[in-house]
């Protein structure tokens, strides 16, 4: 776990001294067992705090809760997460579950005027984000070197929500297509009465 917190790349295979730069970024190598289970965790965390933020959404539109009040006790968790030690895990991940949970209660006014203009925006935007973690997710457990993790994350979302996409315009196409014949109707029908 010392390679994570480390500052220099001597652990990710750069030479003793080179730390981290540009050309570590363009390094394609294979992920070590251990950057791999990291990238899991990562992920897993980032997943558990959408759902915590998806909490804090649902408690606004529930007891209207969120405001002034949440924000500022969002920043002052994520201002205490930065402050607490790496070695204190579990503090750190209680805070950023608290930071989420506030942070989804403050855009809570947000959420509950687009739920009000159109329900379907909420879905959209969380069965998108929900899948592009997903991918992201799978790309991390399956891939063994860094390409394929970079271009199996982006594209598997890619393709996913483009694939959900044309579900969705498969189930609603008719729906306009029948409004589209209404409307055409009750145009033919206007021109002939006049």
């Amino acid at each position: 776990m010392d390679a994570f917190y480390s500052t220099s790349s001597v652990a990710y295979g750069a030479a003793p001294g080179a730390g981290w730069g540009y050309e570590s970024l363009k390094n394609f190598r294979q992920i070590t067992p251990a950057v791999q289970t990291h990238l899991k965790l990562v992920y897993l965390t980032l997943c558990v705090a959408l759902a915590s933020s998806a909490v804090g959404a649902y408690l606004h539109v529930v007891w209207n809760i969120g405001g002034m009040l949440t924000m500022l006790g969002c920043v002052g968790s994520i201002a205490w997460l930065f402050s607490v030690p790496v070695y204190e895990e579990r503090k750190r991940y209680g805070l950023l579950m608290a930071a989420a949970l506030l942070e989804g209660a403050s855009v809570g006014p947000l959420i509950k005027l687009a739920v009000d203009f159109d329900p379907s925006i909420l879905v959209t935007a969380f069965v998108g984000t929900a899948i592009a973690f997903a991918c992201f997710s799978c790309a991390a457990i399956v891939a063994k070197r860094r390409e394929y993790l970079y271009l199996g994350g982006l594209l598997s979302s890619g393709l996913s929500i483009l694939l959900w996409l044309q579900f969705a315009a498969s189930i609603f196409a008719a729906t306009q297509l029948g409004a589209v014949v209404v409307e055409t109707q009750c145009s033919l029908f206007a021109l002939l009465v006049c």
